[in-house]
């Protein structure tokens, strides 16, 4: 999920499916340095609606309690 500056507020983009964690967070790595996002997080989410989310990794700047 990738993050962007609206004035002083960071806010999520759209959310993107990947195959695997390894593939989820070498996409939000790109996000953030070959896209020019402020920031991504790469995460797992187990369960559907409500569930566990895991967040593997972040890149750049992220909100510390950013929601999915």
């Amino acid at each position: 999920m990738p993050f962007d500056f609206a004035g002083r507020d960071l806010v999520p983009g759209d959310q993107a499916k990947c195959a695997s964690p390894a593939a989820a967070i070498e996409r939000a790595q790109g996000m953030w340095r070959v896209l020019g996002h402020a920031g991504a997080a790469a995460f797992v989410r187990v369960g559907f609606p409500e569930g566990h989310i895991t967040v593997l990794r972040t890149f750049g700047t992220v909100p510390e309690d950013f929601e999915v």
